[in-house]
């Protein structure tokens, strides 16, 4: 009766001793399938990163500095694009950009030619997708600095000696190919938009809603003064007929061809 009931006892405890085990190894399994899931990672970096800018140096040309935080520790495979919409009342300048290609780990693509002597009101916004690690693995804070450069404006009428520039957030993307795409959602949207800076094929992004940390940044640029416009060309016009008139009476006296 006795080596009965120790049997029973010991079937019960290694009954419950793998039970307890293969839970174990469920849950583990689903834990590392969870973790090695990529459309995990991006729900996850949906749910906390962020994107933020900032403006540094002073006068017509500054520097936007563009930070990322992305909220999850293996970025294996995961890719970012920031889409930034520019106003018209900057501009980059590629040339400086392309020399500059060398000394920055991030990449830029232009969505147009951009006049490098318009002034604001002749000109439109437009738009740059910028890479800000193209051929590396993503790593979890990025910072991505762009020299920009203010347009000359019309000159103001209310006698106001700046004028203010906003320049809102990029927006964050993020793609990785083992993933595919969600069906669009309160949370985010799929956008089409270039694979990388080279622009030669498309891929479908995750652009989250709402993951700006913090609002626009604006700069000030000094315009000037409508109503002395007649003043300043009736003086230039003045100074003009002057140096001319002196010019002309030294090239007399001292016999000059």
């Amino acid at each position: 009766m006795h080596l009965q009931l120790c049997f029973t006892i010991v079937m019960y405890v290694l009954l419950f001793s793998a039970l307890a085990c293969l839970s174990t190894c469920h849950r583990l399994t689903e834990e590392d399938e969870k973790k090695d899931n990529p459309c995990e990672v991006l729900q996850q970096l949906f749910e906390s990163s962020a994107v933020s800018v900032d403006i540094k140096k002073n006068g017509f040309h500054r520097e936007l500095v563009m930070s990322v935080e992305l909220s999850h520790d293996d970025l294996r495979g995961v890719r970012v694009l920031l889409i930034q919409r520019w106003p018209r009342g900057v501009y980059v300048d590629p040339y400086q950009l392309a020399s500059l290609r060398d000394h920055r780990d991030w990449q830029i693509l232009i969505d147009s030619d951009i006049d490098l002597e318009l002034p604001a009101h002749k000109t439109s916004g437009f738009v740059t997708y910028v890479y800000p690690a193209p051929d590396e693995p993503t790593p979890r804070s990025t910072k991505v600095t762009i020299p920009v450069h203010a347009r000359y404006h019309e000159p103001a009428v209310d006698g106001k000696l700046f004028i203010s520039i906003e320049i809102e957030p990029p927006k964050l993307l993020l793609w990785t190919e083992k993933c595919a795409p969600f069906d669009s959602s309160e949370s985010h949207k799929i956008v089409e938009a270039p694979c990388t800076h080279r622009n030669s094929s498309t891929c479908l992004w995750l652009q989250l809603h709402q993951q700006q940390d913090g609002g626009s940044v604006s700069l000030q640029v000094p315009v000037g003064d409508k109503s002395l416009v007649i003043p300043v060309c009736a003086g230039t016009l003045l100074i003009t007929m002057i140096c001319c008139l002196e010019l002309s009476k030294y090239m007399w006296i001292h016999r000059i061809d």
